[in-house]
């Protein structure tokens, strides 16, 4: 992922556990799943757990990429003394906060 100074990072997820690219492997993998359980036509409630399985696992990647995005991005701008820029990310994060608040 790259943050505002065009650094390349991985993907921590923020608390731990796999990184960023192991969970998209997962997500990936859990989707393929839930097409195949579409196809053989499973048992509608088993393709809704796995609906919310794949949601869940989605909406921690979106946590860990705004954790990184606070621990770098907004760090920088604050300790490079650029207020602005600063105040720029965190609206951009708060933002991006009430979107998940609201999905």
């Amino acid at each position: 992922m790259k943050h505002m100074t065009g650094k390349t990072v991985l993907i921590t997820g923020g608390t731990g556990g796999t990184g960023g690219i192991g969970k998209a492997a997962a997500i990936d993998l859990a989707s393929m799943g839930l097409q195949r359980m579409i196809s053989d036509d499973k048992y509608c409630i088993d393709v809704l757990t796995q609906v919310n399985a794949v949601s869940a696992a989605l909406k921690g990647v979106a946590v860990g990429l705004l954790d990184e995005h606070v621990r770098h991005c907004v760090r920088e701008a604050a300790e490079a003394g650029d207020e602005g820029r600063a105040d720029e990310m965190v609206t951009e994060a708060t933002k991006a906060i009430e979107r998940l608040v609201r999905s």
